[in-house]
C-alpha cells in the first residue's frame, strides 16, 4: 500500500520561506511523477506543481512560478517544495501526490491524474 507523509507545514510572515517534504513508501518511487496541490477553505483543490519521475521536466501554476521549487530524491523516495516569497493568499493546506509516470519525461497536474495522495500539511502565511 503506498503512503504519502507531508511534513513541513507552519505559520510564517509574508516575505518568508518553508520547505514542504512528502515522503513516500510502499512504492517504487523511482517510477512515480509527483505533484504538489493546495486547497484553501470554501475553494476547490488546485494545482501547485509537478515533477516528473526522473525529476525533468518540473511545471508550476502562474501563480507560484519563480516562487517555488519543486524537486525530488529517489534515494530518499522524498518530493520536496521550496517555498519562498510566501504571500498571505498562499495560505492552504498542501497536498502531495503521486501516480505511476508513463514516461520518464511524464508530468501531471490535474487532481484527476493522481492516485495517491498524502492527508496534507498546512501553510498559513501573516500579513
Amino acid at each position: 500500500q503506498v503512503q504519502l507523509v507531508e511534513s513541513g507545514g507552519g505559520l510564517m510572515q509574508a516575505g518568508g520561506s518553508l520547505r514542504l517534504s512528502c515522503a513516500v513508501s510502499g512504492g517504487t518511487f523511482s517510477t512515480y511523477a509527483m505533484g504538489w496541490f493546495r486547497q484553501a477553505p470554501g475553494k476547490e483543490r488546485e494545482f501547485v506543481a509537478a515533477i516528473s519521475r526522473s525529476g525533468t521536466p518540473t511545471y508550476y501554476a502562474d501563480s507560484v512560478k519563480g516562487r517555488f521549487t519543486i524537486s525530488r530524491d529517489n534515494a530518499k523516495n522524498t518530493v520536496y517544495l521550496q517555498m519562498s516569497s510566501l504571500k498571505p493568499e498562499d495560505s492552504a493546506a498542501h497536498f502531495c501526490a503521486g501516480r505511476r509516470g508513463l514516461t520518464s519525461g511524464s508530468y501531471y497536474y490535474q487532481t484527476s491524474d493522481y492516485f495517491y495522495w498524502g492527508q496534507g500539511t498546512q501553510v498559513t502565511v501573516s500579513s
